[in-house]
Formats: structure tokens, sequence, C-alpha cells
């Protein structure tokens, strides 16, 4: 990424009940210049989204309660937010959960562990396509 700038106040949100996955994300994107919510799970994602209304979504599938593909659909169904891109984060790499993923919504799926690269070239690829 050439203009260490380029994503300077752009607000994502990360969903992942794995302190670790949330604490790396967040070191990455604010170190870019995002500003950054973090959330447990789906149903504290719900509590903080109207509030904050994010630019972009990185989304774990794995978590207790309500699971990625829940948060997702959930988050796609809202008029508000449902041209939010929504990025699903899984350590499993398969085919089904791509699909899956695409089923309900999501707009990209990553891979965990995810480097600090493929994480920033996501929110390039996908920052301002929410509408204003």
């Amino acid at each position: 990424m050439s203009d260490p700038q380029a994503l300077h106040g752009i607000k994502v949100m990360v969903i992942d009940d794995s302190n670790t996955i949330r604490r790396s994300a967040e070191i990455f994107l604010t170190q870019a210049g995002c500003q950054v919510l973090l959330a447990e799970d789906g149903f504290d994602t719900l509590a903080k989204i109207a509030d904050h209304q994010p630019d972009l979504i990185f989304c774990d599938i794995m978590m207790p309660r309500l699971d990625g593909y829940q948060t997702c659909a959930l988050i796609k169904k809202n008029p508000k937010f449902s041209a939010t891109p929504v990025i699903m984060l899984s350590s499993k790499d398969g085919l089904f959960d791509r699909a899956r993923g695409r089923m309900v919504g999501s707009d990209h799926y990553l891979t965990k562990p995810f480097t600090k690269d493929t994480l920033l070239q996501a929110v390039t690829d996908h920052r301002g396509r929410r509408p204003a």
C-alpha cells in the first residue's frame, strides 16, 4: 500500500470472539489510520452497529450465541446497513463456507490467521462501497 493515509478515518468494526484476533486486527487497522470498533459476538455487534455506523465490517464465522452467518444476514437485512461491506473471517478455507457466506450477503472472505497486508488490502478493496 503506497499511501499510509489512504485508510485514514475509515470506521471498521471487527467482530470476533477471540481477543487475540480482535487485538491484532485493531493494531493493524489503527496503524493504517482507521477508526476501529470491536465486538465479541453477534449480539454485541447489533447493540453497537446503530450507534457507530461502521464503513466496513469484519465478521468471524464461528462465534457463540449468534454465528457470523446469522450476524451477516441480520446486518444485510437492515436497509440502513445493507450496503455496508461485510468481510467474513474464518480459520476454515472451504468452498462451502465461502458459498454460505455469499448466500447471507458477505462481500469477501479472509482466512485466519490473516496478515496485516491481507487485512488492509481488504479494507482498500471495499472502502467507499457504502453510500453516504
